[in-house]
């Protein structure tokens, strides 16, 4: 190794091309233990490969591992160079404890790199910081070495503006700490915002060091907006922004900082270890972080490329070199500004961009950065505009009501937040418009806010007419709707019991059942769904609605759905039989012919309650006001809710044959045995009125029937030549498709290529793995295979919302169904349309169907 004197921090060595690309090297390390392993493990399996392919490993001890997802790199402009990316197996903690050691490793590995052929050698966070910011290795090496500090420094800046720029925060009025000044990062950033015009907590360890020393990295001019300050702790109250870049990492506990704190941490090791607790209203960004634009291409492009979240000091190398720049760039403590914003256009013109904002390498969605604004500015006055829904309510369902769904939602693009509703139509806050398909999961099938409803609603409102007075007096608008819904449904029932809920409703149900007949089976179907309550979930025929509420009610049989064999071995003796017409969450699956009617016989001579759940099927969504219109039924418990009230306001009803109440509640000590506070309100009753109003008036079910058959030919038509569609099914507007997404094999086809395509036996390795290995290995690929299926399911309900714009979902027992369940209200055109939706997502999908589905292009 050469002994010669450092050249000074930022001579240039001339490109071996000017202008045209160079061939890069790039030294890293793993930032945890983890990594670490990671890369042990790929050094280890790399050695097998060699083994079993024969060839010829280099003389000599290595102290790296190449990485071969970075090989090369295509920018925007068209440029194209090559490198190497390779690991020395080291974190940081460890290289900072013997600096000495690692310095003279990191010179090893980086002259290998350079002997291979790279013009400019780029060294990642430590391996930087060993060798004096590399200036130590430069000279050593007599090549071009770039610590990438700049576009680090140019990236952590960028991502700090950014966030300002969020809250509307004005630098001359907002003070920012910067922790790990002057180290080399740290004084670079506190350059650029002193420049901006920020005011500066510095938080330096001084030692003895006189303040007036340590400023002096800093024009006098701008040493009275700066605070030297020994720790965290000490920063001014009114800070709440902070750039961490310390060499030592772990000087930060966001627990303890002030809510509303945002933290752009540089730091290798980190500054900030962990997530922060959710509720404390901190955000932690990954700093220095670029990522690449999708015209921005890794390798042969046959493959998605790391090109996300990439170290500044990485990026920096990358884009001198498809620059043609065999730079020694960045190299010392000191880093005029000037280069930072240099590269920072470089890096720009090839794609790269300090945003999106990630957090421990999770994306960080703007409403995140946005709800922490009322930290940042006082209230707002009354005169203000109101601020948007959007990115609260995002914020507030992540973080009060359910973050996974939270997540679910924002991977499929299913995050949005609707402000107004008519008809079959919602609309977000920016105007967009969507055709709802979903109404509710069946709540809305007069559609979104019916004026007959509204209006109904208002007047009971403006009349002043008491909603609470059941159980004190006999409430008008209640008592009317029951004996408008005996009247209406099938047998005629005199007795209804009033609830919230569709679960509710069961619950009525199940309970009358037992109390009339003193016995205790309820006997449900398979693939059934009744509600999440105890005794609903208790004839919920889907095993994963239940496991995890175990034990649930005793003495309860399931038989399978249509099988009538089953239900006569199992419905004698049992105080119910509950069954759906249609079982709508398990995919919209019809009953065989005559098996409803025959149950009914059956639960007849057992002396069992024959339970009709028209929760879904109810008020009109078959074609008949309700579905057991269709098999002539009079079922002696039948229970509705979703839609009775038109979508406006939770109400379900329990309607019962006379003497089977009178059995179970016919008496003075029995009147109350079952009772609900908010069930049977009239203001939920004038609703229902309402809504059994206009169903009639417009005729909605056969109006149902009708556009349901229209609607379900377009469907069979445009999915006919898409094998990936199973089945089109339904009756009235309750229809389903139903996907193939069989994906059987794929897993296993895969590593057997890899297995038979990489130099080598290493279907001899696969051989020897245990056997506990293997069949845990099988069992992963089989659950990967499962997950495809259901994926592509929800592909299709993304992409029909989004390019769309029309809302659809799948049923709750079975991923793979995709629900159509409108207003009933859709008007032809409106079915049309969403049938040319699906006819153009199978079209975008048509790879995944036979050859027969294959259309030439059109120009």
């Amino acid at each position: 190794m050469s002994s010669t004197t450092p050249p000074p921090a930022h001579t240039t060595t001339e490109p071996t091309a000017p202008n045209e690309p160079v061939s890069f090297g790039f030294l890293a390390h793993p930032t945890s233990t983890g990594h670490r392993n990671q890369v042990r493990a790929l050094d280890l399996f790399g050695r097998l490969l060699d083994e079993h392919r024969g060839t010829a490993r280099e003389e000599g001890v290595r102290y790296s591992v190449p990485m071969p997802l970075i090989t090369s790199i295509t920018s925007p402009t068209g440029a194209r160079c090559t490198g190497e990316v390779r690991y020395l197996p080291y974190t940081a903690e460890q290289m900072l404890r013997r600096p000495v050691t690692a310095r003279d490793m990191v010179v090893g590995e980086a002259a290998r790199l350079r002997d291979a052929g790279a013009a400019l050698i780029g060294l990642g966070g430590a391996t930087s910081i060993v060798g004096d910011r590399g200036v130590w290795t430069q000279a050593r090496l007599g090549t071009a070495v770039t610590s990438g500090n700049s576009l680090t420094v140019y990236a952590a800046h960028r991502e700090l503006l950014h966030v300002v720029r969020m809250l509307e925060l004005r630098p001359e009025s907002t003070r920012v700490a910067v922790v790990g000044y002057p180290g080399s990062i740290g004084l670079a950033v506190a350059r650029l915002l002193l420049a901006d015009g920020f005011e500066l907590d510095l938080v330096c360890r001084r030692g003895r060091r006189a303040p007036s020393a340590m400023l002096a990295h800093l024009a006098p001019e701008d040493h009275a907006r700066v605070r030297l300050v020994d720790e965290v702790a000490g920063c001014s109250p009114e800070t709440r922004l902070f750039v961490t870049a310390s060499s030592v990492g772990g000087l930060v506990d966001p627990d303890r900082l002030r809510p509303g704190s945002v933290v752009v941490d540089v730091a290798l090791p980190r500054d900030v270890t962990a997530p922060p607790a959710p509720a404390s209203d901190v955000l932690v960004i990954d700093g220095g972080l670029v990522s690449g634009s999708s015209a921005v291409v890794l390798g042969d492009g046959s493959l998605p490329g790391p090109t996300q979240q990439l170290n500044g000091c990485l990026a920096e190398t990358m884009v001198l070199a498809l620059e043609g720049r065999a730079e020694s760039f960045s190299l010392g403590r000191e880093l005029p500004l000037e280069r930072v914003r240099t590269i920072g256009r470089i890096a720009a013109r090839h794609g790269f961009t300090p945003v999106p904002l990630a957090s421990f390498g999770r994306p960080v969605a703007d409403e995140e950065v946005l709800r922490l604004a009322r930290h940042h500015r006082p209230a707002r006055s009354s005169a203000a505009p109101a601020p948007g829904v959007t990115g609260p309510t995002r914020r507030r369902f992540r973080e009060r009501i359910n973050p996974p769904m939270a997540r679910l939602f924002g991977a499929h693009g299913l995050d949005r937040v609707f402000t107004r509703g008519s008809g079959c139509t919602l609309t977000t806050e920016d105007g967009t418009d969507y055709l709802d398909f979903v109404a509710g999961y069946g709540c809305l099938n007069l559609g979104h806010n019916h004026p007959a409803v509204t209006e109904r609603l208002r007047d009971f409102l403006d009349r002043g007419s008491p909603t609470f007075v059941q159980y004190v007096s006999m409430p008008e608008q209640a008592a009317e709707l029951a004996e408008r819904l005996g009247d209406l449904a099938p047998g005629r029932p005199e007795r209804v019991f009033f609830s919230n809920s569709g679960t509710e409703a069961v619950e009525a149900a199940l309970k009358v059942a037992r109390a009339a007949t003193g016995r205790t089976r309820l006997v449900h179907t398979g693939n059934s769904y009744h509600g999440k309550t105890l005794g609903a979930l208790s004839v919920t025929g889907r095993a994963r609605h239940r496991e995890a509420f175990g034990p649930l009610l005793p003495d309860t049989v399931e038989v399978p759905f249509g099988d009538l064999d089953a239900l006569a071995a199992a419905v004698d003796g049992a105080a119910a039989f509950i069954v759906e017409p249609v079982q709508g969450e398990g995919g919209v699956v019809l009953p065989p012919a005559g098996y409803l009617k025959a149950a009914r016989e059956l639960c007849r001579r057992a002396g069992a309650a024959f339970v009709l759940d028209e929760i879904q099927t109810g008020l009109g969504r078959t074609g008949r006001l309700f579905a057991a219109e269709h098999d002539g039924l009079d079922p002696d418990v039948l229970c509705v809710a979703k839609s009775l009230s038109g979508g406006l306001v939770p109400i379900a009803a329990t309607l019962c044959r006379g003497d089977l109440w009178d059995a179970a509640y016919g008496s003075t000590d029995r009147a109350l045995l079952h009772s609900s506070t908010f069930g049977g309100g009239n203001f939920a009753a004038a609703a229902g009125l309402a809504t059994l109003d206009v169903l009639t008036s417009e005729g909605l079910p056969e109006h149902a029937r009708k556009v349901g058959e229209h609607l379900r030919g377009a469907l069979r038509a445009a999915c006919a030549p898409y094998g990936f569609v199973k089945d089109v099914r339904g009756i009235g507007l309750m229809t389903a498709i139903e996907f193939d997404g069989d994906f059987s094999g794929a897993v296993s086809s895969l590593t057997d290529e890899l297995l038979t395509r990489v130099p080598g036996d290493l279907h001899a390795l696969a051989d020897w793995l245990p056997d506990d290995l293997r069949a845990a290995l099988a069992r992963t690929g089989e659950a990967v295979e499962a997950t495809l299926g259901d994926m592509m399911c929800l592909r299709f309900v993304a992409a029909l919302a989004r390019d769309h714009r029309i809302l659809t979902f799948v049923t709750a027992n079975h991923t793979r169904v995709m629900r159509i369940q409108p207003p009933l209200v859709l008007s032809t055109a409106e079915a049309d349309r969403f049938a040319a939706g699906v006819e153009a997502v199978c079209r975008e999908l048509a790879l995944h169907a036979d050859l027969d589905a294959w259309r030439p292009r059109t120009a």
